[in-house]
């Protein structure tokens, strides 16, 4: 092959780029990129082969507890860290997990997400998370849109982990995922959940136990499960306080700030007014506050404000509300790690396919007994 001189000084810019400063080859001048490490460097240091490497690294059987540790102090030696990317392709793995989830409340999204890195943060596997809005009345779309995005396993967080046709279309592809807080057919899949009827019941009774009556409730989004939950133990604590619930003082929201204030506002305009609020989450009862204030009444003399989930703006809210503290973190930190286990062939064949996880009453400076 011929090449002009051109065509050879680009070559060896290309070259020197690449390489650095190389007077014969195989031979690296200063100035070189150094040559990353791969498992040939530590089956040489550890005195085995690669494939024995390989083994070890991956916690495969068939390596003795000896052997595994001088592969891995080998590989500490050498400050090694595998390439992903050239992993997949051996395994045809792409070691990525989604998390998919609908428009919920900022702080819900933090705290769904930080759990699932959590469990992801010391592992091969890495987190590609897919937010959807309306769920709902698409859930095909959903469908297509994890089958599309090369996933090894899918955490479904609420509404999308109750649509049954979504599940379909993954099991028939045979896609592996975890069910955060589903409400319906809780034999499917993986599932983490927490009793949102009696985490519901118990901030009611809070409220109906210091005196309150009047009550409005701001639902959240009627798609999703958990609102439905939610008030079903609202209803209860109601009847077991021998009190009715007045529909009037129903309003639903969605999850958001926005929809909340209207809600709230709404309900203040009544008369008469309400002497206590039950948000379905924390971001409508920091909304409630603020509109009590816009209407000039204050927090809690004048009204009582309830919200749900222990999120971060209940403690930034001022007064700080009493909610429902519900363990987003940790279960989201469960179900990635139960996932993790099922795709890599540990799962525990004797433990139950559900996890139960359990809310706790915080009561705060938000709620007091009514003023007349």
């Amino acid at each position: 092959m011929c090449i002009d001189r051109s065509q050879a000084s680009r070559y060896e810019a290309w070259n020197y780029a690449l390489w650095g400063n190389i007077d014969r080859p195989g031979r690296r001048r200063e100035g070189q990129i150094s040559k990353r490490t791969t498992i040939v460097d530590i089956a040489r240091v550890a005195g085995v082969t690669p494939k024995t490497v390989s083994r070890a690294l991956n916690d495969a059987p068939h390596v003795s507890k000896a052997v595994r540790q001088k592969v891995k102090e080998a590989a500490a030696e050498l400050d090694y860290h595998p390439n992903l990317a050239a992993q997949s392709l051996i395994a045809r793995r792409s070691y990525l997990i989604g998390l998919t989830y609908e428009r919920p409340s900022p702080s819900y999204v933090v705290d769904l997400q930080n759990g699932a890195l959590g469990r992801l943060e010391d592992g091969r596997y890495r987190l590609v998370v897919l937010p959807f809005n309306h769920v709902a009345s698409r859930p095909e779309e959903l469908g297509r849109l994890l089958l599309r995005a090369g996933l090894d396993g899918i955490l479904l967080a609420p509404p999308a982990c109750d649509q049954p046709v979504l599940l379909d279309m993954l099991e028939r592809h045979k896609l592996p995922y975890g069910r955060i807080t589903p409400h319906s057919e809780l034999d499917r899949g993986i599932v983490v959940t927490m009793d949102e009827a009696a985490a519901g019941q118990a901030v009611a009774a809070h409220l109906l136990s210091i005196g309150h009556r009047r009550i409005g409730i701001i639902l959240g989004d009627p798609s999703h499960a958990a609102s439905l939950g939610r008030m079903e133990g609202y209803r209860r604590a109601f009847r077991n306080a021998g009190a009715a619930i007045d529909e009037r003082r129903i309003v639903t929201g969605d999850f958001t700030y926005d929809v909340g204030y209207r809600a709230a506002r709404e309900l203040l305009a009544q008369s008469p007014r309400p002497t206590a609020i039950l948000a379905q989450n924390d971001d409508m009862a920091a909304a409630a506050i603020a509109a009590a204030r816009d209407v000039g009444l204050a927090v809690p003399g004048d009204l009582s404000v309830a919200g749900f989930d222990n999120s971060e703006v209940s403690r930034t809210a001022w007064p700080q509300l009493t909610t429902v503290n519900q363990p987003v973190r940790q279960m989201a930190w469960d179900a990635a790690d139960r996932l993790i286990a099922a795709l890599d062939g540990k799962s525990d064949v004797s433990e139950p396919r559900r996890r139960d996880h359990a809310h706790e009453l915080l009561v705060r400076a938000s709620t007091a007994p009514p003023a007349n």
